[in-house]
C-alpha cells in the first residue's frame, strides 16, 4: 500500500498511456503516481483554446530548455526525452481537457496521439509514462 493509500499500478510502464479522468481525479492521481516514484506535472488548459496556447502551458509546466521548439514536432521530440527531468517515470496532469477540446479538436486529437506515442516509446524503455486529461464529470456520466 502507497503512503496515500491509492496503489493504481502507475508504476507499471505496460499499463501506462493516455486516460481521460474528472479534474476531482486529478488531485488522486497525482498522489498515486507521486507515491509510484512518478514526476507529477499539472497542465491547467482552462481556457486554453489555441496550439500556441498548449504548447506554451506544456512548456513552461516541463520547465523545457531555453531554444526548445514549439511546434508539434518539437513537443514530440520533448515527450520523448525529458532528460532535463531524470525521473523513474512521468505523469503529466491536464486539467479542464474540455476546454482545448472544444475549442480546437484538431490540436487536442493532436495531443492525444503525441501522448500516446510518448506513452508507447517510453514503455519500449520499461518507463511508465501516463498522461490523465480531465474533462467534464457530466461527459462520463452521459456515457453510462
Amino acid at each position: 500500500m502507497s503512503e496515500s493509500g491509492f496503489d493504481l499500478g502507475l508504476d507499471d510502464p505496460s499499463r501506462a498511456g493516455v486516460y481521460f479522468a474528472t479534474n476531482e481525479d486529478l488531485r488522486t492521481l497525482g498522489m498515486a503516481a507521486r507515491d509510484a516514484g512518478l514526476l507529477a506535472r499539472s497542465i491547467d488548459l482552462r481556457d486554453c483554446k489555441t496550439k500556441a496556447t498548449l504548447l506554451l502551458r506544456l512548456s513552461s509546466a516541463l520547465d523545457t530548455p531555453p531554444g526548445s521548439g514549439r511546434n508539434w514536432d518539437a513537443l514530440s521530440d520533448q515527450l520523448r526525452d525529458l532528460s532535463w527531468l531524470p525521473a523513474s517515470g512521468y505523469a503529466l496532469l491536464f486539467d479542464d481537457a474540455s476546454d482545448l477540446r472544444d475549442a480546437d479538436e484538431t490540436s487536442f486529437d493532436t495531443l492525444l496521439d503525441i501522448l500516446q506515442e510518448a506513452a508507447n516509446d517510453w514503455a519500449g524503455r520499461e518507463i511508465p509514462f501516463w498522461a490523465f486529461l480531465a474533462l467534464a464529470e457530466a461527459e462520463f456520466e452521459a456515457s453510462n
